[in-house]
């Protein structure tokens, strides 16, 4: 009797320790699945972002034309009725394509680069200005410019223009130094600019257009 009654102990034991092994089991199993959805949705939430920014710089250039058609008001045009497209900027060391509208507004800067000061065609330092929005998109990654990187630029007649970066540094908001002052008068340059959101500073990329 009393060792069909330590067999049946033993048995009950044996029970709770498989249902603990497969409690653990089946937790760790749901913690996994868990941590592989959530990750799935980050990554999916952040790339349909930048595929959204991407989309809206795409489709700029016929936003606007619409957007002047259809527009009644008889007040004086905004800086984002008048503004158009004057060519884009491509980066291939950190994937930048984008098309660059002629003015620049807060609006703006959040649909694509915006041209500031200085012309494409011309010999004077075109600067353009673009967010950062701490992802990939716009000029987020223009920290990761070095001297040698290619920049280039090509206006609404297909003329590409091809630019070397020279100088990465940072100053301060009030400082426009970088807009006005050229390394070389002689030789056309590109300044690009962008927030550092960690401390308020601009970050300035300088290049000079390739002979």
């Amino acid at each position: 009797m009393n060792q069909i009654i330590f067999v049946k102990d033993e048995n009950k034991k044996s029970n709770k320790t498989k249902q603990k092994v497969f409690s653990f089991k089946a937790q760790f199993v749901f913690s996994i699945a868990l941590i592989f959805i959530l990750l799935a949705l980050f990554v999916y939430f952040r790339y349909t972002d930048q595929y959204n920014y991407a989309q809206n710089a795409a489709k700029l250039s016929n936003n606007y034309n619409v957007y002047r058609l259809y527009n009644s008001e008889t007040s004086s045009p905004s800086v984002e009725e008048t503004a158009s497209i004057i060519g884009s900027i491509n980066i291939p060391k950190i994937n930048v394509n984008y098309p660059i509208i002629s003015d620049i507004s807060e609006k703006l800067l959040k649909i694509s680069p915006c041209r500031f000061y200085g012309d494409i065609s011309d010999d004077s330092n075109l600067c353009i200005a673009g967010h950062n929005f701490d992802n990939e998109t716009f000029f987020s990654k223009l920290p990761y410019l070095r001297s040698g990187d290619k920049i280039i630029i090509t206006d609404n007649s297909n003329t590409s223009y091809t630019f070397r970066v020279f100088d990465n540094y940072e100053v301060n908001p009030s400082d426009l130094s970088p807009i006005y002052n050229t390394a070389n008068n002689s030789n056309k340059e590109l300044t690009l600019v962008t927030c550092n959101n960690q401390n308020n500073n601009r970050i300035i990329i300088k290049a000079r257009l390739e002979k």
